[in-house]
């Protein structure tokens, strides 16, 4: 009797069966990736940020005013010019002095000389001929002797007056010109500092009025800050420069900061 061993039947799986079951474990599995994705995305949402500019404003009235006075003086000879207008400074220094200017707040700076020129136009015709002749020459009409006083004082009111006053000298013989005074404000370093603060307070407090009214949002933490331009212009101008202006013609200014500021939204 033989023995013969049980045959095992092998069935034949289609390649198109295969496919599907790939295809179905990749379904599978994206589905599993994107479903991770989503939960992750409501776990860590991304935060929005707010940029927004705060400005602060203030009226300052300087307490330095630099003013300066030209003197001249004329004459045929060089010594004589400058004789003259020693004579006319030491006028307008003592006018200073007794108006209540302090001695060390005035300066005089070097006397320049300088000799003067006419020029002299001669037409001519040429001897035997019709042709004209032009001809130029200059003449010495003389030495013109300047001086600039200047004054740098605390004292605001009194050097305004005198600047004012200073002409009532040519009734002395005296030629003095009067220059337009420069303002300054010797605090203006920390009243920077003081402005830029009040700046970012008021970025911080329009971005808290912006979301306030836009629902239940809150400012949450500074992302980044920059300070803007400053301008220091006359009173009530509302001039600005990229540069930033610095007004000096004017007494009372006005001191304009600006802070770009960026916070979280919570």
């Amino acid at each position: 009797m033989n023995s013969e061993k049980p045959v095992r039947s092998i069935r034949k799986v289609s390649l198109p069966f295969l496919s599907a079951v790939a295809i179905a474990l990749g379904l599978a599995g994206s589905t599993f990736i994107a479903a991770s994705s989503w939960k992750d995305v409501r776990k860590k949402p991304e935060k929005n940020n707010i940029r927004i500019t705060g400005s602060a404003r203030k009226r300052i009235v300087s307490d330095l005013i630099h003013w300066s006075a030209s003197v001249e003086a004329s004459a045929p000879e060089r010594t004589a010019a400058y004789l003259s207008l020693k004579g006319g400074t030491e006028k307008v220094v003592e006018f200073l002095k007794k108006q209540g200017v302090k001695e060390d707040e005035i300066q005089t700076s070097s006397a320049t000389i300088t000799e003067e020129f006419e020029v002299i136009k001669e037409d001519k015709v040429l001897p035997g001929t019709n042709v004209p002749l032009r001809s130029e020459r200059k003449e010495s009409k003389g030495f013109k002797a300047t001086q600039v006083v200047t004054v740098s004082s605390n004292s605001v009111p009194l050097v305004e007056k005198v600047s004012r006053e200073i002409t009532t000298l040519l009734e002395q013989g005296v030629d003095v010109a009067s220059q337009s005074p420069n303002y300054y404000y010797t605090r203006l370093g920390e009243l920077k500092l003081e402005m830029l603060a009040e700046a970012a307070k008021d970025a911080r407090s329009r971005a808290e009025n912006i979301l306030n009214s836009a629902g239940n949002t809150k400012v949450g933490k500074l992302v980044y800050a920059d300070m803007g331009i400053i301008n220091i212009n006359a009173a009530n101008s509302t001039e600005t420069s990229n540069e930033g202006n610095n007004d000096t013609s004017s007494k009372e200014k006005d001191i304009i900061t600006i802070v770009h500021a960026e916070y979280e939204v919570e």
